[in-house]
Parts: structure tokens; sequence; C-alpha cells
């Protein structure tokens, strides 16, 4: 009798330990799986965004000035004749024309075998006049002489500078037209298109109510849609104080520091124009952040591996991310995925 007591109370414990185990399965079961991350203090940024196209800031398209014989230039570089993609420092000679009738009419030596001898003439009438040998007409006269003759002379010189297309700036060939090396161009045919885009410029359009979020100065980044590993800084330099009346917006232009050369002309870029920054302060995810009757509120892990609705005031954010004025501190460990499910104080489970 006594064996079949202690072997019931055997059973009674058996099946207490079992039931034990099987509640705790169960509560590990119903446990959320979530992610964690540790709060840290960070900088911050906020900014409007808009979009535009990226401008060289300076471009010409040069023309042939005279009818002549087209002889395309060495570029000194690569010691071939220049090309698409071709560096040109400002006064390079890239095309040269040969006109010999055109060269004849100048007169360039009889201009300035002129010059110099009007020049003679009139040292030798100042000192004449010094010494009372000429009047002060004869000698403005001879001034006069020597005054035409250098116009004449670098009137020459200017038409002579026709006859070549020099590059007016640094930059890059980035249109030429193929002509026949020797063959016949005439006066007004395009010749060459040069860009300059070390230095960039967007012109923007924003809403009237950033009129007074933004001030000339501002740094602005830029990202090409293009280019989507490469950030460039850029500023604004100009805006209109008036507002369109059919579009409500008002315009601005950005200038971009490009100095690789990695944004080109033409490229649809996104310009972020900073309005706010902060440093060493809580910032979080925006899509962590839930809503509830009593405001703004986040998900932390707190004791006993419980979820801890925490409320929390914001400040400036941008379109990832938002700082957090109170409600979080460094190190709490913040729930960035499960979320959307949890209460407070539900039971959790921390996953990678």
């Amino acid at each position: 009798m006594k064996n079949i007591k202690l072997l019931f109370l055997a059973l009674i414990v058996m099946a207490a330990v079992s039931c034990n185990n099987q509640q705790a399965s169960e509560s590990a079961d119903l446990a959320v799986p979530v992610s964690v991350e540790n709060v840290k203090l960070k900088s911050i940024q906020q900014y409007i965004t808009t979009t535009g196209t990226a401008k060289a800031r300076s471009e010409a398209e040069l023309f042939s000035e005279i009818e002549g014989n087209y002889f395309l230039q060495i570029n000194p570089k690569t010691g071939k004749k220049f090309k698409l993609g071709d560096r040109v420092n400002k006064g390079q000679v890239i095309v040269k024309f040969e006109n010999d009738e055109y060269y004849n009419g100048l007169n360039l030596d009889s201009r300035k075998l002129n010059l110099e001898i009007s020049e003679q003439e009139y040292e030798k009438q100042q000192s004449l006049y010094e010494k009372g040998g000429v009047t002060l007409r004869e000698l403005r006269n001879s001034e006069v002489s020597k005054i035409d003759a250098q116009y004449s002379y670098e009137n020459a010189q200017i038409q002579l500078a026709k006859m070549q297309v020099l590059a007016p700036f640094p930059g890059i060939i980035v249109e030429l037209p193929y002509y026949t090396g020797g063959v016949l161009v005439s006066a007004g045919q395009s010749m060459v298109k040069l860009m300059a885009y070390d230095q960039m410029y967007v012109e923007i359009n924003l809403p009237e109510k950033n009129i007074s979020e933004v001030n000339v100065g501002q740094d602005v980044l830029i990202t090409s849609y293009t280019l989507t590993e490469d950030t460039l800084l850029a500023h604004v330099t100009e805006l209109s104080p008036v507002i369109s009346n059919e579009t409500r917006t008002f315009t601005g232009k950005l200038q971009i520091e490009n100095p690789d050369l990695k944004l080109r002309p033409g490229m649809f870029v996104k310009a972020s124009i900073i309005t706010a920054q902060k440093d060493s302060v809580v910032v979080i995810p925006r899509d962590v952040i839930m809503s509830g009757s009593r405001g703004k509120y986040v998900f932390v892990v707190g004791r006993n591996s419980a979820a801890d609705d925490r409320r929390i005031t914001t400040g400036i954010s941008n379109d990832d991310e938002i700082e957090v004025v109170e409600g979080l501190g460094p190190n709490d460990r913040l729930i960035i995925k499960g979320f959307e499910t949890l209460r407070d104080n539900s039971k959790v489970k921390v996953i990678m």
C-alpha cells in the first residue's frame, strides 16, 4: 500500500513538471520575433528636395568668320588632331584657315612699317617742339598720324585672328563637326562646341511655402540618378523674391562643384537643400514611429524581454530619419522590425 502511494505521488510530480515545461514552451512560442538596434547619438540634416537638369558653367559654339581652307590642329597633349572629349586651354588654336587673298588684303607688313615710321616721326616732332623748332599744331598732327597707324595695324591683327578658331576659355570639346582637311569652308559654319563643367548650375523651382526656409549660401547635396553612389556639394547662389502667379513657385539657381567631372551637362539630378542640421542627437528611422491617441511612440525592449512603448517628442527630420528630443536615450534597444503588432508589455524574442 505504501509503495502505491509513493508511485501515485511520483506521477503527480511528473505531471506538474511536464505541465510547467509545456507552459514555458507555449510562452516562448507566443513571444513576437523582433529585430533591434541600439540607439546612438549622430548627426541629422533636414532638407528641402527638388530636381533639375545640370548645366555647364560655360559653353560656346564657335563659327568660321571667314571663308578659307580648313585645317584641324594637333593637340599637343596627345600628338594627334583634336577630337571629342579633348581638353583645351584658353587661347589654344583648334582650327586654322588658309586664304591667301584674304591674308594679302590685310597688308599687315605695310601697316606695321607705317606704324614704325609714324612713331619715329612723332618722336622727332616732339623733340623739335621742346626746342621750339615746330608748333604745337604740327606736333598734334604727328600724334594723330601715329594713332591712326596704330589703329590700322591693330585692326589688321584683329582681322588676321579670324583665320583661326581659338578656345575662349578652358574647357572640353563636346561637338566637333567633320570637315575634310584642306576643303574650302564658307563663313558662318559651326567649327566646334566647348563646355566647361568643373562647376555647373541647376535652375530650380520651389513651392511658395519654402520661401522663408531657403537662403543664398545654403549648402546643397546633389545626387544623380545616373551616378547613384556619388554625392556632390552645391550652394544656393541666386533666389528670386517673386512668386509666380501661375505656379505659386519661386525660382533659384544652385552652383555645383564638379572637380572630377563625374556629373555631365544634361544629367537629371536631385538637389537636397539643407535647411537645418544638428550633431550628437538621438536619431532613429522614421518608419518605426507609431501614432496613437497620446501622440507618437516607439517600442523598445524592456525588462524580462517585454516590449515597452515609449512616448517620444520629435525634432528635425528628413525622408529617412528623425530626431528624438525626448523619450529615448543612447543604448536603448529600439525595435525596428516586428513592432507593427506589438502592445505594451508584449513578450518579444530578439532575432538577428
